[in-house]
C-alpha cells in the first residue's frame, strides 16, 4: 500500500476506469463538475470509482471501495457538460468517502499495488499470457479494428497485469464483472478471468454475425434499411443520445439552408460526413461540430438594403457632430457616389467613374464586366447571382482613412456613416495585435483554433454588408508569428477581397460588399502598401469655440443622463466649461474635458441626492473648488521679448502647441552643445542654423570676431519628452541669432518651417494644429513657409480673424520679423540704433 492521500471523487455510472487506459468522459452533474474544477486547481489527479447503482446522485454508501487515481489529461466544453479525456495512472483503495464544498465527494485513499505474478520462466504462465494476446487480438479482427493498430495494442503493452487491465476494458461485460476485475490484484488470476471474458464475448459475436446473416437473407433493402434505423435509435437511447441525433438533424437543416458556393458546399459536406462517423465523446467531434456551427451563423446571404438620403444624412452628421466640416464634406461625397452607383446598376446600366469622384470604381466595374464576358469568377450565372453581383459593383469603392488625434470624433462618424447607409456597424479593436491569425484566423489542426477578427466581426454584424471599422490600424505589431498589416493587404483590395479565405473556414468568403473603414492617429505608423490601398481623410483637433460647443450639446446633456440630473439640476457656464478646457485638459479631442464634466455632474449629484440643494449652478469660480487645482499648465506666450529665445510651434497626436528655444553664448572652444532630449533631425537643424549665421554673419549683422571661441548652447525646454522633426529649423536659426547679435525675439510671434545650408525656408506639416496650438497659447503673429499658403484654407474663421500671418521664403525674411527692431534692406537684415530711424521700403 502506498501513502494515503485526499483526492476529489469522479463517480462514474456503468463505467469502470483500468490503469494505464485513456478513457473519454462527459461530465455533467453538479458534484462532479465541482471536483473536476478542484483537480483542475491542483495536480489534476481524481479518483475514478464506479457507482453501484445508476441513479443521479452518487452517495458514498453507492460507490465501491476500489477506484483508479486518473490523470485529467484534457477538457474540452461542451452543450450540457465537460468532455474530459482521463488517463489511468494505478489502482486505488478509498478508505473512507465525505463530502466536500457544495455537493462534491472527497476520498482519503491508499494507491494498492499489483500482486507480483509468477516468474518469466514459467511455462504455464508464459503459456497463458500468449494465449491472452492471441485471443485478445481475434476479439480486435472480429470488431474490425486494423491489423497494424491491433499489432501495436498487443505488442505495445509488455507488462502481462497492464495488458490484461487493457482487454478487461474494452472487453463487452457487465459493469460489475469489470469491477470484480479491478479488484483481483493477482495478475495470474487476473489475467484467467479476462481470458475466459474474452472467450465468451468471441462466442458473443459468433453467434450474432450468424442471427445477422440469417436475417439480412430475410430482409429486402427497404426492411433492412429500417430495422437499422430502428436500432440505431434504440442503440442511441441507450447511450443517452438521442438528443445529440436530433441536434445533428437540426444542423443538417440549417446547413442546406444557407446560400453557400460550391466550394465552401462541398467543403461542408466532406466536414457533415466526418462528423456522423466520429463518436460524440471523441474531442475531434467537438472540433467539427464547432466548425460547422460557425459556418451556419456566418451572413452568407444576408444583406441590408443601403437607403442613401443625403439630406438625411447631412441631418444624422450634424446631430452627431459638431464642427469637423471638412470631414463631413468628405463622408457626403462618398455617399453621393454610392447613391449613384446603386441608381445606376439598378437601371441596369453599368457603373461609370462619376467624372472623376470615386478613384478605382471604374476598374471595379470593369473587372465585373469582364468577367461576366469570359464567365470567370462573379459571373451572374442565376437570377439569384445577379443581386449580389450588382451589391458587389457597387460596394467596390475606396477604403476611407480617418487619421487625426485621440478623440476627434473618428469613430462616431463611422457609426454616423452606418446610420446614414441603414447599415449594420462593427467595430475591431486592431490596437497591439502582433500575429498573422487575429486578422486571417488560426488553422484547425491547433488546439483552441478560432476565426480571425473579420470573421468574428461579420458574425456579429449578421450581414455581409456591414460598415465595418478596422481601429488603430497605426498601431499594428510585427512579431514571429508574422505581421497582421500584410494579412489586411488581401481584406482592404477590391480585387482580392471578393475570395478572402479565413485559415479556420478553409474556404473563400466574399468581402467586397463590407464598407470597410480605418483609423489611424499615425499616418507614417502605417505600412506604404497598406496605406497605398486607402484614401486619407485628415481629422484636426478643435479649436476652444468648437470645444464649448460641444461640451453644451453633447458631453454635459449625456453626463447629466449618466450621473441621473435633470437639464435644471445642474447648469454650467461657458466661463466654467472654458476654463474645464484651459486648466484642467489637454488634448485635440474631446475625451478629457467629457471626464471633467462628468466629475462635475458626479458632484452634484452627491450634493443633490444628500439633500444639501436642490439645483447647483457651476460657474468658472466654482471650478477649483469642485474639481481641485487645474491639473494642466500650458504653454503661454511669454511676458516680454527675450534674447536667445525664439517661439516654435509643433504638432503631436494630442494636438499642437508652442515651444521656447533657447539659445546661449559664452566663450569657449567654438562647441555647439544641444540639450532637450533632441532627436537627430532636430539636431541637424540646429547645425544648419549654426552654419547658416557663421557663412552669414555679413548679412545678419554680426561681427566676424563675434564668432570665435564660442560656446553655444542650445536648449529646449521639457527635457523629459522627446522631441524630434525638421520644423523647428527656423525657430533655432532665430534663437541663436538673437543671442549672437544680442537683440531681443518677438514673445507675441511663433514659427515653423524647415531650414536648409542657405537660408531656404522649406514647407512642413501639421499646420492646423500647429496654429491652433498657438492660437490656444495667446500668439498674435505666425509665421510660416510661403509653400504652406494652401494650407490656410483648412484654419477656421475665428482663428484666421484673430492672427495675422506671415508668408516667407528666405531665413532673412524670418528673422527681420521676429527680432526686435530689426528690418530686411537689400538683402541685410539691418538693426538701427535708438531714434535712427529704418531704411526705406522697411
Amino acid at each position: 500500500m502506498g501513502e494515503r492521500l485526499t483526492l476529489p471523487v469522479l463517480p462514474l455510472r456503468e463505467t469502470v476506469v483500468f490503469p494505464g487506459v485513456a478513457v473519454p468522459i462527459s461530465a455533467g452533474r453538479p458534484g462532479t463538475m465541482e471536483a473536476i474544477q478542484k483537480a483542475l486547481e491542483g495536480d489534476r489527479r481524481m479518483l475514478a470509482v464506479c457507482q453501484r447503482e445508476n441513479v443521479e446522485e452518487a452517495t458514498p454508501e453507492l460507490l465501491h471501495q476500489m477506484g483508479v487515481i486518473v490523470r485529467i489529461v484534457q477538457v474540452q466544453r461542451g452543450r450540457g457538460g465537460l468532455q474530459l479525456l482521463l488517463q489511468g495512472e494505478q489502482r486505488a483503495l478509498a478508505l473512507s468517502y465525505r463530502r466536500s464544498g457544495e455537493a462534491m465527494l472527497e476520498a482519503v485513499v491508499k494507491s494498492v499495488e499489483d500482486q507480483a505474478p509468477p516468474s518469466a520462466t514459467d511455462s504455464a504462465f508464459t503459456a497463458l499470457d500468449r494465449e491472452l494476446r492471441e485471443r485478445a487480438a481475434e476479439l480486435g479482427r472480429r470488431r474490425g479494428i486494423p491489423a497494424e493498430a491491433l499489432a501495436q495494442l498487443v505488442e505495445g503493452v509488455e507488462s502481462p497485469g497492464a495488458f490484461a487491465d487493457l482487454v478487461a476494458f474494452y472487453v463487452d461485460v457487465p459493469p460489475a464483472e469489470k469491477q470484480a476485475l479491478l479488484e483481483l490484484l493477482a495478475v495470474e488470476e487476473r489475467m484467467r478471468s479476462v481470458l475466459i471474458a474474452v472467450e465468451r464475448d468471441l462466442l458473443r459475436l459468433e453467434a450474432q454475425q450468424e442471427i445477422q446473416q440469417q436475417v439480412q437473407e430475410e430482409l429486402g433493402e427497404k426492411q433492412r434499411e429500417l430495422l437499422l434505423r430502428e436500432q440505431m435509435k434504440a442503440i442511441q437511447r441507450e447511450l443517452g443520445e438521442e438528443n445529440e441525433a436530433g441536434e445533428l438533424e437540426e444542423l443538417k437543416e440549417r446547413l442546406a439552408a444557407l446560400p453557400l458556393p460550391e466550394d465552401a458546399r462541398s467543403e461542408v459536406q466532406r466536414e457533415l460526413r466526418r462528423l456522423e462517423r466520429t463518436p460524440a465523446q471523441s474531442a475531434e467531434y467537438q472540433v467539427i461540430r464547432t466548425y460547422l456551427e460557425w459556418v451556419t451563423e456566418l451572413p452568407w446571404g444576408e444583406r441590408t438594403e443601403d437607403k442613401i438620403d443625403l439630406g438625411v444624412a447631412q441631418q444624422i452628421l450634424d446631430e452627431d457632430h459638431y464642427g469637423l466640416e471638412d470631414v463631413k464634406d468628405r463622408v457626403l461625397e462618398f455617399l453621393a457616389v454610392r447613391k449613384l452607383q446603386m441608381e445606376a446598376a439598378s437601371a441596369g446600366v453599368p457603373a461609370s467613374p462619376a467624372e472623376g469622384l470615386l478613384p478605382g470604381v471604374s476598374r471595379a466595374v470593369e473587372g465585373t464586366e469582364a468577367a461576366e464576358t469570359a464567365g470567370g469568377a462573379g459571373v451572374a450565372e442565376t437570377e439569384n447571382d445577379i443581386p449580389q453581383a450588382k451589391a458587389r459593383a457597387v460596394g467596390r469603392g475606396p477604403i476611407l482613412l480617418f487619421v487625426g488625434p485621440p478623440g476627434v470624433g473618428k469613430t462616431s462618424i463611422a457609426k454616423s456613416i452606418a446610420r446614414a447607409l441603414g447599415r449594420k456597424y462593427v467595430r475591431v479593436a486592431l490596437g497591439g495585435a502582433r500575429d498573422e491569425a487575429d486578422v486571417r484566423g488560426h488553422r484547425r489542426t491547433y488546439v483552441g483554433a478560432m476565426p480571425g477578427r473579420i470573421v468574428q466581426g461579420l458574425r456579429q454584424a449578421g450581414t455581409k454588408n456591414p460598415v465595418f471599422l478596422l481601429d488603430e490600424v497605426d498601431k499594428l505589431g510585427v512579431s514571429l508569428q508574422g505581421d497582421p498589416a500584410a494579412a489586411l493587404l488581401e481584406v482592404l483590395d477590391p480585387a482580392q477581397n471578393h475570395a478572402f479565405v479565413d485559415h479556420y473556414l478553409g474556404v473563400p468568403f466574399d468581402l467586397s460588399e463590407v464598407m470597410f473603414i480605418a483609423t489611424a492617429n499615425w499616418r507614417d505608423h502605417i505600412p506604404a502598401p497598406l496605406l497605398d490601398r486607402m484614401e486619407l481623410v485628415d481629422f484636426a483637433g478643435y479649436t476652444e469655440q468648437e470645444k464649448l460647443e460641444i461640451a453644451k450639446r453633447f458631453l454635459l446633456p449625456r453626463q447629466r443622463r449618466e450621473s441621473g440630473l435633470a437639464d435644471e439640476q445642474l447648469e454650467v457656464t461657458d466661463a466654467a466649461i472654458q476654463k474645464l478646457v484651459s486648466g484642467y485638459t489637454r488634448e485635440a479631442g474631446v475625451r478629457q474635458l467629457e471626464r471633467e464634466l462628468g466629475k462635475l455632474a458626479r458632484k452634484a449629484a452627491r450634493r443633490i441626492a444628500g439633500g444639501q440643494v436642490t439645483k447647483i449652478a457651476v460657474d468658472a469660480d466654482e471650478v477649483q473648488p469642485l474639481l481641485g487645482r487645474a491639473r494642466v499648465h500650458p504653454e503661454r506666450a511669454a511676458a516680454e521679448d527675450t534674447v536667445g529665445v525664439a517661439t516654435g510651434m509643433y504638432y503631436t497626436p494630442m494636438g499642437g502647441d508652442i515651444m521656447f528655444v533657447e539659445a546661449s553664448i559664452s566663450q569657449g572652444k567654438d562647441n555647439l552643445i544641444l540639450t532637450g532630449q533632441l532627436g537627430d533631425v532636430m539636431k541637424e537643424s540646429a547645425r544648419a542654423a549654426f552654419t547658416y549665421a557663421k557663412t552669414h554673419h555679413d548679412r545678419l549683422g554680426i561681427p566676424e570676431d563675434h564668432l570665435k571661441d564660442l560656446e553655444i548652447h542650445i536648449h529646449v525646454p521639457a527635457g523629459a519628452i522627446p522631441k524630434d522633426g525638421p520644423s523647428a529649423g527656423v525657430t533655432m536659426a532665430t534663437a541663436l541669432v538673437s543671442a549672437l547679435s544680442g537683440r531681443p525675439a518677438r514673445h507675441d510671434l511663433a514659427m515653423t518651417g524647415e531650414i536648409t545650408l542657405t537660408g531656404r525656408v522649406l514647407p512642413i506639416g501639421g499646420v492646423k494644429e500647429k496654429v491652433l496650438g498657438a492660437h490656444r497659447a495667446g500668439i498674435a503673429e505666425v509665421i510660416l513657409p510661403r509653400e504652406n499658403e494652401p494650407d490656410l484654407d483648412d484654419l477656421p474663421v475665428e482663428v484666421r480673424e484673430h492672427l495675422s500671418f506671415h508668408l516667407v521664403g528666405d531665413l532673412g525674411e524670418v528673422l527681420a520679423l521676429a527680432l526686435r527692431g530689426a528690418s530686411l534692406h537689400e538683402g541685410k537684415i539691418i538693426f538701427p540704433e535708438a531714434g535712427v530711424p529704418a531704411p526705406a521700403g522697411y
